[in-house]
């Protein structure tokens, strides 16, 4: 038997040259050219519709053994409420799926097994209507004795076949609705903020409180607005293709991206006026390696390279993990509204599970954090699952995510304790409020630093945010936290406010006036030498009050 080809190492709309070849002739389907249709397109021949959305394919695997018999993969299983799933798509030695176990590992609970066993047989054997079809739940709900819960269970399998035949109308109709990011319904949110331009056209300086009269609430929102496309991208892409260069694969096989020399200057302007969403895998990751390199001591970048991170992605695959269950528990209500996470146990649920069992295995004292999966799911929206696994990596090294997700959170305190500083000598009628209605600092901005504001703006805006983040780390999202509080610093002083009003006020969903204005004065801000320099010595206080033990009385 001649074994399938394996998918390629990028997602389809992350490889540049293709897309732009494509696009230029058939139209962006992904930024709602109002001529795409999904009922337009075909998969005959094993060609994929242009979804209006930047794909991962599922997890990525090296070129099988052409010499090697088909795996049969074991249908006996200790956990025996699980069914054996049918063999339906080949396994070929050699790959990473050959070698997830589906034997428990001594004293490995059975539960957390059966977590891990229902992964790994799903891998093998598909799953029906990926990103279309709700699927079966069958961890928590296992499936039942019943022939009628079988054959649900049976029905709910893929046979192979999905990606061949045509589109039907109900799938056609629900990849209609998606938009360009690949959200086929928004996200519900209890307060849509929206965050006026108007304050943020003021850099940021020493700054009194507004009118005491002044209305404790925000401009409310009553619904999300759709994301819109960006006017000027067009012409941002072919300026990125001037830019960037594509260098030798790594030894993994992943093309990896150079900065052509004459347009090194032009880097940091172009990344906050936003990176051209099919640009985003290539430039992610060249700015993840460059921020990496010059942030790690020389002994750790050989073990930061992409292929050796690849590498032990897939050697810690089939072992298991104390956190698998919580895992489980957390995939499927992450990001659910996007067509990659919408089916149980799909591709992307699938990849989204074994990208953050894998990183639970890599640190002891974080080991899993339930703020990692909106970072693992955004990231898999452009990298394949070893890519993003390395990507988690850098972050919790260089990018300084190990304090933050360490037990007691230390990072994040340090964070606070920085922000708290540039209040009080910016905003110190800001800071004086926040004190005497007694509202800490982590009340509100936890969900901020946790999730890397994965929570709390659009997902278009949280892309623009992380285009900063990756160029410029961690002082991004202090610096974003300040401008929160900077825009309603009226109403957080106002005579009027109160814990509720405040509190409620700040842990709203924000919908940014005009997103550009916002990164703008972010952009300015970081480039305010004495204040960075501010910021790096608060840093250093913070682990002199730490050292002293006088921590605990240094936050609001």
């Amino acid at each position: 038997m001649i074994p399938p080809i394996p998918p390629p190492l990028f997602p389809r709309a992350a490889d540049p040259s293709r897309v732009l070849t494509e696009e230029t002739t058939t139209g962006d389907a992904r930024s709602g050219d109002s001529s795409y249709s999904p009922s337009r397109f075909s998969r005959k021949s094993g060609e994929l519709p242009p979804l209006p959305v930047s794909p991962t394919p599922p997890p990525v695997t090296p070129p099988p053994n052409r010499n090697s018999e088909t795996l049969e993969v074991p249908t006996s299983s200790p956990a025996p409420s699980l069914p054996p799933l049918p063999l339906k798509h080949p396994v070929y030695v050699g790959s990473p799926m050959s070698k997830t176990s589906l034997v428990p590992s001594e004293g490995e609970d059975m539960d957390s097994f059966h977590v891990r066993n229902t992964y790994a047989q799903l891998d093998v054997s598909g799953v029906k209507g990926d990103g279309y079809e709700e699927g079966v739940e069958r961890t928590r709900a296992r499936i039942g004795d019943s022939r009628a819960s079988q054959l649900n269970a049976e029905a709910a399998l893929g046979d192979g076949t999905e990606k061949t035949k045509e589109l039907d109308p109900k799938e056609a109709q629900l990849l209609a609705v998606v938009d360009r990011y690949g959200f086929f319904s928004s996200p519900s949110h209890d307060r849509l903020m929206l965050l006026p331009s108007a304050p943020l056209l003021r850099h940021i300086g020493l700054t009194h409180g507004g009118p005491k009269n002044a209305p404790v609430a925000g401009p409310s929102l009553k619904t999300l607005p759709p994301p819109q496309h960006p006017l000027k991208e067009p012409s941002r892409i072919g300026k990125w293709e001037r830019m960037l260069r594509p260098s030798k694969p790594d030894p993994g096989g992943i093309l990896v991206w150079s900065i052509r020399s004459t347009k090194e200057a032009k880097l940091n302007e172009r990344t906050y006026k936003g990176i051209p969403d099919r640009w985003r895998n290539a430039a992610w990751e060249l700015l993840l390696s460059r921020f990496t390199a010059q942030h790690s001591p020389p002994s750790d970048r050989t073990q930061m390279s992409l292929a050796r991170l690849a590498q032990d992605y897939y050697d810690v695959l089939d072992k298991p993990s104390s956190y698998d269950i919580q895992i489980d528990l957390d995939v499927p209500r992450t990001i659910s509204g996007h067509v990659m996470f919408k089916t149980r146990y799909g591709a992307g649920q699938r990849s989204l599970f074994h990208v953050l069992h894998c990183f639970s295995l890599r640190c002891e004292k974080c080991g899993y954090v339930q703020g990692m999966g909106p970072i693992a799911a955004t990231l898999l929206c452009y990298f394949t699952p070893e890519q993003v696994y390395a990507s988690l990596v850098r972050l919790h090294g260089a990018y300084g995510m190990h304090d933050i997700f360490s037990p007691g959170f230390p990072g994040l305190l340090e964070a606070i304790y920085v922000q708290e500083r540039i209040l009080e000598q910016m905003l110190p009628d800001v800071f004086k409020a926040f004190k005497t209605h007694m509202i800490s600092t982590t009340s509100y901005a936890t969900k901020w630093y946790i999730t890397l504001f994965a929570n709390s703006v659009p997902f278009q805006t949280q892309l623009r945010l992380w285009d900063a983040f990756f160029l410029d780390g961690e002082d991004v999202f202090i610096t974003v936290a300040v401008a929160i509080v900077w825009v309603f610093r009226d109403q957080i002083t106002s005579a009027a406010a109160n814990f509720e009003t405040i509190l409620s006020l700040l842990s709203s969903f924000f919908v940014p006036e005009d997103e550009n204005i916002l990164l703008s004065w972010v952009e300015k801000t970081l480039n305010d030498k004495k204040l960075r320099s501010s910021m790096a010595q608060w840093r250093k206080d913070w682990h002199n009050l730490v050292a002293a033990g006088k921590d605990g009385d240094a936050l609001l």
